[in-house]
């Protein structure tokens, strides 16, 4: 074990320099290296005619080269252009920052170019991902398939297969096996040395697709060990439970100042979630259901039972708009008797204290709020239950965390990202499970069409008619990846241009993260009251704001966001009796991406939109593993392991007391799952 944990940096090919350039991707020793996984490969056995070649995609072609520049931007970077000539057609290949190349690259000569086709001024340009000489017959030195990596500045795609291969020679053949050698031989797994090689070096796809699933099973077991620890933790938290048995009549006179009948599935999970309240073990429930189905008035009268039985209860929320929205929820459809507080981040100081002490001393039966609710300043006379509304947005340390405010509270938490049975059991596996699965009576589904962006005018003109009519509407922003500063610039640019253009008579408000606490609550209100008539914002607004006469969700750059993220966009419409409507603006580059959005077209079925997304973008996107303390799964696929997804829960079960036991077992879940990230630690 000890030389898998051994520097990078005594790997041949790594030294000191190149050992600081592979921290910043977290790689300090070999372990982390095998487990450096391509984020794809080139098939040098695979090439399409230039001609072939689409705006948009990855593709790999061969050709002979007509023309080299070398040239710099307008900021001083390098730029290397060769033309590029087969039988069909010809395309311009571009490098940046490889100046170095003009020397490589001679006309006549061939290459094997991989990378994304683009649009520049009218003609196709391809940006160069990978690429090798061909000899003068047009041969690839390496004809088979080459992993390419997640890189960082200063090591090329041929330094890391020199690393790799390196590492793979001398220390693959030692990497312990946990997984138990008859279900090894019972599944026909490949070994963890034949594993590595195979996904990295693969000799075809057969090998590459066989490797993957025999690392998946023991990323895999790995995961249910982690999530069984943290099970085993939570459960010596806990201990005997209070029974909630109610001394008035607050849950009946909450359900009578409701204006409608609950569904029959909330119906259901309330019965549960009572049930759950009046035994002596400590509730830890999760309720899911889509977006609208009615699951915090769920949570409402579970809170009025706290209250009737002689309790407190906490509602933490991952935003203060959530939070705020809730405050004023409840606020309705509580009687005054009923006393509730917000206590958010941007509080004031000294109106924290009082609520603090009102807390403390119990004069405050219901506390809103956000992660502001699990500070240590924080102090309850009587808490006894705790509810967390998104729960994908919590960590489990967080819900931990808050659960210590009271010795044993009931906790129940809610996701209005409904997921399939097999994964809901491994990622909330220390929860009971219900679920909503109707809406309320006379909510119609919400319209939803697909447009391409050249659409605009008549979109904005339908919202217009829409506002002119006297209802309101949304318009969210395109989203740029990893740039929330991008976000603002967009979302203030379009307010803007729609402010002075099509909506130039009404009153838009503007909704950014960035925006200060009282300024977003001051908008929020006067969309509320119908002060405001359109809303642009960010994807701030993906949950929390509530407005009945909301009928219009516009999303520009629909193609950028997740199905899951878009089906909790448009779940901020349609939320009356009147019909909503919400218009999905993109230019999806792939006919994958244009299917994708036509789900949305075709259903608002918010388990059947998780399954879909869970096959395009993965648990991670879907669940946010990260924000249960997890790592993202690097090589399991949950939509098609969910046959691995089992046998790990089977085996994790059925070998828990020798794996949990062996010292190899440990130290991987170290690596994998640091104990920093693990609620036995928090």
């Amino acid at each position: 074990m000890g030389t898998l944990f051994e520097s990078v940096r005594y790997i041949k090919g790594v030294g000191p320099q190149r050992e600081k350039h592979l921290k910043r991707l977290h790689i300090t020793d070999v372990f982390d290296l095998l487990w450096h996984i391509p984020r794809s490969y080139t098939d040098r056995t695979q090439t399409i005619p230039i001609k072939d070649v689409r705006i948009g995609e990855t593709s790999s072609i061969r050709g002979e080269i007509q023309q080299v520049r070398a040239m710099f931007s307008s900021r001083g970077v390098s730029i290397i252009k060769a033309v590029l000539l087969d039988g069909s057609g010809h395309i311009s290949v571009v490098w940046f920052n490889q100046p170095y190349l003009k020397s490589i690259l001679k006309q006549g000569g061939h290459l094997f170019v991989r990378g994304k086709a683009n649009s520049s001024y009218g003609t196709i340009e391809m940006a160069v991902y990978d690429f090798e000489v061909l000899d003068q017959n047009g041969i690839a030195g390496n004809p088979g398939i080459d992993p390419i990596y997640p890189s960082t500045e200063g090591i090329t795609q041929k330094a890391w297969r020199q690393m790799i291969r390196h590492a793979l020679s001398t220390y693959a053949d030692s990497y312990p096996d946990i997984i138990p050698s008859e279900i090894r031989g019972k599944m026909s797994l490949l070994s963890p040395a034949q594993s590595f090689w195979g996904i990295h070096f693969p000799s075809d796809w057969g090998e590459q697709e066989l490797a993957r699933r025999s690392l998946a099973l023991e990323e895999l077991l790995l995961l249910q060990l982690a999530i069984r620890g943290e099970q085993i933790a939570l459960s010596k938290l806990a201990g005997k439970g209070i029974r909630h048995l109610e001394q008035d009549d607050l849950v009946q006179e909450v359900r009578a100042r409701l204006e409608f009948s609950l569904t029959e599935a909330q119906e259901r999970a309330l019965s549960q979630v009572f049930d759950d309240m009046e035994s002596d073990r400590p509730m830890n429930r999760l309720i899911q259901g889509d977006v609208g189905s009615g699951k915090t008035i769920v949570a409402a009268l579970a809170i009025a039972k706290v209250v009737s039985s002689g309790y407190q209860a906490a509602f933490m929320a991952p935003t203060e708009i959530l939070a705020q929205q809730h405050f004023s929820s409840l606020s309705r459809i509580f009687p005054k008797k009923l006393e509730v507080a917000i206590l958010t981040g941007s509080t004031p100081s000294k109106l924290k204290e009082q609520i603090r002490q009102a807390v403390a001393v119990g004069e405050t039966d219901v506390l809103l709020g956000t992660h502001a609710l699990i500070q240590e300043s924080v102090e309850f006379k009587g808490l006894s239950l705790v509810v967390i509304d998104e729960q994908q947005r919590f960590g489990v340390s967080q819900r931990a965390l808050l659960g210590r405010k009271a010795e044993f509270p009931d906790v129940l938490v809610m996701s209005a990202t409904p997921i399939p049975r097999t994964l809901a059991l491994t990622f909330y596996g220390d929860l009971d499970i219900s679920t909503i699965d109707q809406m309320p009576a006379g909510r119609r589904p919400v319209k939803t069409l697909v447009l391409p962006s050249s659409s605009q005018e008549k979109a904005y003109r339908f919202l217009l008619a829409q506002v002119k009519a006297g209802y309101q509407g949304f318009v969210v922003c395109p989203l740029i990846e990893e740039s929330e500063k991008q976000d603002i610039t967009n979302a203030v640019a379009l307010f803007t241009r729609l402010q002075e253009s099509v909506f130039r008579e009404y009153n838009l408000g503007l909704l950014h993260g960035r925006l200060k606490a009282n300024e977003k609550d001051r908008v929020t209100e006067e969309f509320r009251q119908g002060k405001i008539q359109v809303l642009v914002s960010t994807t701030v607004i993906e949950v929390g704001v509530d407005v009945p006469d909301a009928t219009v969700m516009i999303v520009e750059g629909a193609e950028r966001f997740g199905l899951s993220q878009l089906h909790q966009l448009r779940g901020r419409v349609g939320r009356s009796s009147e019909q909503g409507y919400c218009i999905l603006l993109g230019d999806p580059r792939s006919a994958e991406g244009r299917e994708r959005l036509k789900v949305l077209e075709r259903t608002t079925d918010g388990f059947e939109i998780a399954r879909e997304d869970l096959r395009l973008r993965g648990a991670g996107d879907l669940l946010g593993l990260r924000q249960h303390g997890l790592p993202e799964l690097k090589l399991t696929d949950l939509w098609r392991d969910t046959d691995l997804l089992e046998i790990s829960r089977d085996v994790s079960e059925e070998f828990a007391d020798l794996l949990h036991n062996s010292p190899k077992v440990l130290a991987f879940l170290e690596k994998k799952f640091p104990r920093e990230s693990n609620i036995a630690n928090n």
